[in-house]
């Protein structure tokens, strides 16, 4: 069997194994490997092969890896289920937190500013942990 033949069916069994587990990662590799077995058709010589294999996986896994982070930066952050919805308060404190009565429970809240008005009814702009951040317009 010839050393291409070799490159070139290791590929596939590795492009089958991505088929199999859906990482890109062994996609990358069976492309590095194909291009090893272009390299043995031109006719370099083992350690060129190697290289180019090598070269081919290194700057895959490289760019798939830059492409990924860069794709999680830019995704904004999911809004929770509690967003946008009215919550009713039961007592203002001194600090300016208040406590507030939201899905049958009393719960510990903050404004998302000194500035938002003290009203009876706020909504819910995020939850910080257990402390909801009330706004007085609807997110």
């Amino acid at each position: 069997m010839e050393i291409y033949t070799k490159w070139f069916v290791l590929g596939l069994v590795l492009l089958g194994l991505e088929l199999a587990t859906g990482t890109f990662y062994m996609l990358v590799m069976a492309i590095a490997l194909g291009a090893g077995g272009l390299a043995a058709l031109a006719g370099l010589p083992a350690p060129a092969q190697l290289t180019v294999a090598a070269v081919v996986g290194v700057t895959g896994t490289l760019l798939l890896r830059s492409s990924r982070l860069a794709a999680k930066g830019k995704q904004a952050p999911a809004p929770g289920l509690d967003t946008g919805n009215r919550v009713t308060v039961l007592t203002w404190r001194d600090d300016g937190t208040a406590r507030v009565y939201y899905r049958g429970a009393e719960w510990d809240a903050a404004t998302e500013s000194p500035a938002t008005p003290r009203q009876e009814t706020l909504y819910i702009r995020e939850v910080r942990g257990s402390q909801l951040i009330l706004t007085h317009h609807k997110p």
